[in-house]
């Protein structure tokens, strides 16, 4: 003799026919699995404070570090040394989550087109990087990475930078009034390659 199955509930059966229900389901699970993830990390301090002696941002470094992005050397740069014996022999120090805070959006990723640069601060001399942006083949002769001429030329515009670190501040960055009305005048005169090589000198030195 056999049984029929009468139960109301959700059957397996019914989750593999019906695709709707299955896209639902899937989607529920890997949101709850995000949120158990992703949540907890707001609440940690080796997430959410600032590694001791960090500093945010000067206008100029701001500067650079916008010229960074919109030139998109991210394509090819990481700024997130991995806890990989490989990488902290190279590189130092593997990266921590206090140290990047302040930055709107964080630079992390494992791009490795070029060297990573998370250490780079104080490596070099600012000529060094003017030169190697300027054209790269001249410091690095088997280097691939295209040349940056234009840099030199162009120069930092100082009412930009008081809204911008007027809206980092809303974030949590913690310029004080100070600093923001002062913005201006540290970057006058001073042209993109300047803020970049400001931006690079700064990187990865807090925490060695």
């Amino acid at each position: 003799m056999t049984t029929k199955n009468t139960s109301t509930g959700f059957s397996h059966e019914k989750v593999e026919t019906s695709n709707f229900l299955m896209i639902v389901l899937i989607l529920v699970v890997l949101l709850f699995g995000g949120l158990v993830e992703i949540v907890p990390l707001f609440f940690q301090k080796s997430t959410t404070e600032p590694v001791t002696g960090l500093k945010p941002y000067t206008a100029l470094q701001l500067a650079g570090r916008d010229v960074y992005i919109r030139e998109g050397c991210y394509n090819c740069h990481s700024q997130m040394i991995r806890p990989f014996r490989a990488e902290t022999l190279r590189y130092g120090h593997y990266s921590v989550a206090g140290e990047f805070v302040y930055d709107h959006p964080f630079q992390w990723g494992s791009k490795r087109t070029g060297p990573d640069l998370h250490r780079v601060g104080g490596k070099y001399s600012d000529q060094w990087h003017r030169d190697h942006l300027t054209n790269p083949r001249d410091v690095v002769p088997e280097s691939n990475m295209p040349s940056y001429p234009w840099l030199a030329k162009a120069q930092v515009d100082p009412a930009d930078m008081a809204p911008k670190m007027k809206a980092l501040r809303t974030v949590g960055v913690p310029y004080t009034n100070d600093q923001i009305a002062a913005a201006g005048d540290e970057v006058k005169g001073k042209s993109e390659l300047d803020a970049v090589i400001a931006y690079l000198q700064v990187l990865g030195i807090t925490l060695k």
